[in-house]
């Protein structure tokens, strides 16, 4: 008969949690080298103080907690917070991350770190998986804890409603202010103009003088490669005062109808407040054209010779027929200018055969 061991008593013993900084009534004796980020959305005189005033606080936090080591005060100023690569303190601080120099963000607001919802999320949860907390002041919210990401969806999801919201407002602002005639200009990036004393554009003299020699070198039968290079020899800046010319940059120039006083309004649009894409404007939306809406560089008759003959040049065809498509060239006096009058042919150069024959009409 055997006799049956006597059951072993059950007991359970708790681990405790890893110390973690999760707010006031927790202390981490851990010394953590501990960032900032702060970002205002404008650069605006008025948010100045606010974007110094919070660099100054959260230095004087970190200096403070004799457990908390300096790590940086990473801070965009002037710059959207719907798009996390254009913020280039934003990127060089989850970096610093990823190369293991920083153990704790603290940030004011959700808002402050992302008004995108995926962004935020995204950025959110990289860190978690590296075990580097962010804490949201406003909120009262560590990323560590388990509710963390659903209360930051929510107040995510609420920053970025926001700044649709906003981004409409501001469309149909804009888009009241081109309907009454109202011209923008963006005067580091356009060639010939500058801003008056009365805020309107005026004429600046020395750029001007470049943009009459496009015009004119054009009707004289150059091509934009060939004006391009000549402005490029002469160096001659262009509007952000690169010395480089282009085709396409001269090609924008011959068509922009505010060199002859005009202007056009809503040739683009954006179609997605977040990426800030832009596209042509195809119909999508009404456009505006505004006559007289700012003092000529280029006569009006000049302006529709160069538009002309643009059309000229993209539609040389020879032969009789017409069928045979040719490329304007005008590397000779003559080039894409007289016409054959038995074959039908542009004057082009004839290349040589064998025997000293050629191709003759």
């Amino acid at each position: 008969m055997t006799t049956q061991a006597p059951t072993a008593t059950k007991t359970v013993r708790v681990i405790p949690p890893k110390p973690e900084f999760s707010g006031e009534n927790r202390i981490d004796i851990r010394p953590k080298r501990v960032a900032a980020y702060c970002r205002v959305s404008t650069d605006k005189e008025q948010q100045e103080h606010s974007f110094e005033t919070q660099k100054e606080m959260y230095t004087e936090m970190i200096m403070m907690k004799p457990n908390w080591q300096m790590a940086g005060i990473y801070a965009d100023e002037g710059i959207t917070g719907t798009i996390a690569k254009k913020r280039p303190d934003f990127m060089r601080m989850i970096e610093d991350c990823r190369k293991g120099k920083i153990d704790l963000i603290i940030t004011k607001s959700v808002s402050r770190f992302s008004r995108n919802n995926l962004d935020c999320l995204l950025y959110v949860r990289e860190l978690k998986e590296r075990g580097i907390p962010i804490i949201f002041e406003k909120e009262g919210i560590n990323t560590l804890q388990v509710s963390s990401e659903l209360l930051i969806t929510l107040f995510s999801g609420l920053s970025q409603a926001e700044s649709e919201s906003i981004s409409m407002n501001v469309k149909i602002g804009k888009r009241q202010s081109l309907k009454n005639g109202n011209v923008p200009f963006c005067y580091k990036s356009f060639l010939g103009y500058r801003k008056g004393a009365d805020g309107k554009p005026e004429i600046d003299p020395e750029q001007a003088v470049t943009v009459r020699r496009i015009f004119a070198e054009y009707l004289a039968g150059k091509s934009l490669l060939d004006i391009a290079k000549g402005l490029t020899a002469d160096g001659i800046p262009t509007a952000r005062g690169s010395s480089e010319w282009s085709s396409p940059r001269v090609l924008s120039i011959l068509t922009n109808e505010k060199y002859k006083g005009d202007a056009l309004l809503q040739k683009t649009i954006t179609t997605d407040f977040i990426e800030k894409v832009r596209i042509k404007n195809d119909g999508t939306v009404p456009q505006y054209y505004v006559r007289n809406s700012q003092e000529a560089i280029i006569s009006r008759d000049i302006f529709a010779q160069v538009q002309e003959e643009m059309v000229r040049r993209a539609n040389l065809t020879s032969g009789t027929d017409g069928k045979r498509k040719r490329v304007y060239s005008s590397k000779y006096a003559l080039s894409s200018i007289c016409t054959c009058t038995k074959c039908g042919d542009i004057y082009r150069r004839i290349a040589w055969i064998a025997r000293g024959k050629n191709n003759k009409c």
